[in-house]
């Protein structure tokens, strides 16, 4: 059954990573996906823009609408919807993808870094959604779906890298009051973050390469947003998910095949309680 087929899903970023990774899985199905993202030229270290993004959607079977679209830019952002219902009739699936991080502790954070992160993290994320709001109050099964982590207060990711926490959990606050606001639209809202580290470009470059090994693919958190976006929207709203939690409520056992490296320890992601303290101080 494609699920998806010919409902539309606005995602901010998308031309590379987990996120477009999301929207190949969706597209899959035959669904409309709208990309909003700034990149148009390849970037030297992140390979991907939004028309390649847009090829690899079609290519297995979706239709793609890439538009440029810096998302602190209201006007910006509202003339990408306007756009998205223009050429599909409306839109069904919001997804906060795009982040920006700079992982550094509090005197080692530029000001115009912290700036970048909450802007884009906090902002876009309440922005977009915002503009979606309208269109999906009469949407098929209308979910926001936001790539945030579990609200884990735990000081010690404050005291690790302070701008960048509280800006992912400020997506997370944004999502958590959306299901309370928009419940009584039946529309969802929910945060999804995964369960271990991801082997993406962005995660090589900013991290580090050596977690690679212990990474897996991002298609677990691909496979687990779309058996989160099936899930009736009346009922499954507010919730701070992990990846492999969702699918095994889908019934998978065997996760081996996410691996980068079969066997291998796995390194659990920011802002998951059983994170080794020495993979923490090693940051």
């Amino acid at each position: 059954m494609s699920y998806f087929k010919n409902k539309t899903i606005v995602m901010s970023g998308g031309s590379r990573g987990v996120g477009l990774e999301i929207a190949k899985a969706l597209g899959k199905d035959g669904a409309n996906i709208v990309i909003l993202a700034k990149t148009t030229d390849p970037h030297p270290l992140l390979p991907g823009t939004i028309f390649t993004a847009a090829e690899e959607i079609e290519s297995v079977g979706g239709s793609a609408l890439p538009l440029v679209c810096d998302i602190r830019f209201e006007e910006q952002v509202q003339e990408a919807i306007d756009k998205a219902v223009d050429k599909f009739g409306g839109i069904d699936i919001c997804i906060n993808n795009a982040s920006a991080i700079h992982l550094s502790n509090t005197e080692n954070t530029p000001m115009k870094r912290y700036d970048l992160m909450h802007n884009i993290n906090v902002r876009g994320t309440f922005l977009l959604s915002q503009k979606c709001i309208p269109h999906l109050k009469n949407g098929n099964n209308p979910h926001i779906l936001t790539l945030s982590p579990p609200l884990n207060i735990d000081r010690k990711w404050f005291g690790l890298t302070l701008a960048y926490t509280t800006a992912k959990y400020g997506m997370s606050l944004v999502a958590h009051g959306l299901a309370e606001e928009l419940g009584q639209y039946n529309i969802a809202s929910n945060c999804i973050w995964p369960r271990t580290s991801l082997d993406t470009a962005a995660v090589r470059n900013v991290i580090g390469a050596e977690l690679v090994k212990g990474s897996r693919k991002a298609t677990i958190y691909a496979d687990a947003a779309y058996a989160v976006l099936k899930r009736d929207s009346k009922t499954c709203t507010g919730n701070f998910f992990l990846d492999q939690d969702v699918l095994e409520e889908e019934g998978v056992t065997d996760f081996e095949k996410y691996a980068i490296e079969p066997g291998a320890t796995l390194v659990s992601d920011f802002f998951v309680d059983d994170n080794p303290d020495d993979w923490i101080q090693a940051l």
